[in-house]
């Protein structure tokens, strides 16, 4: 069902999460969080990416891993707090750039051949996530790959839920997308696509 009435999430909304916590969801600590990124990363199929573009980096944890299999990167997040964090956590990391931007309001004008969309695309309603995807699918070069992960146990209301994100993306095969790697554990989502 692709019917809601629920808007994206604001900046305000973020912004006082993380005024209240520095790390909402535990991605310092959560061995969750951790397994998830370690699976995140191996998904990947090359050793190296020429320009990546993380689109809600927070506060960088997943960043400062995901820097070591590219020549640059791209985080982008709306939160000013959670980005001061990921700029300290990555101020050793001089090929990563950090933007204050609110996707798909605001893209980037360059392409990328890997772009990384984890645990964002529930926070928009349809228009802007359709938005977003074919923004991202304009950037991303050809033969570059689009990896999406995201959490798919309702905790909360949200515009949508990880499964209508992904199962959007799966739309796009074969026309647009080939699939190449998913992966369904009890409580999140991962499937990886290459641009056609």
């Amino acid at each position: 069902m692709k019917s809601t009435n629920l808007q994206s999430l604001t900046t305000d909304f973020f912004e006082a999460l993380y005024r209240e916590n520095p790390d909402p969801w535990q991605f310092a600590t959560s061995e969750y969080e951790a397994k998830k990124y370690a699976t995140t990363l191996n998904s990947l199929p090359r050793d190296r990416y020429q320009s990546a573009f993380e689109i809600g980096g927070s506060i960088g944890i997943f960043t400062e891993q995901l820097a070591s299999k590219c020549e640059s990167l791209l985080s982008v997040d709306v939160s000013t707090i959670a980005q001061e964090q990921a700029k300290h956590r990555c101020q050793h990391l001089s090929h990563v750039d950090f933007q204050i931007m609110s996707v798909p309001d605001e893209f980037p004008d360059t392409s990328f051949d890997l772009i990384v969309l984890s645990e964002v695309g529930y926070y928009w309603c349809w228009d802007d996530f359709y938005k977003a995807q074919n923004l991202m699918l304009d950037r991303l070069k050809p033969q570059g790959h689009l990896e999406i992960v995201h959490w798919i146990v309702d905790a909360r209301v949200l515009p949508l839920t990880g499964d209508l994100v992904h199962d959007s993306f799966l739309e796009l095969v074969p026309n647009r997308l080939a699939h190449l790697h998913s992966l369904t554990t009890d409580k999140y989502r991962l499937d990886l696509f290459e641009k056609l």
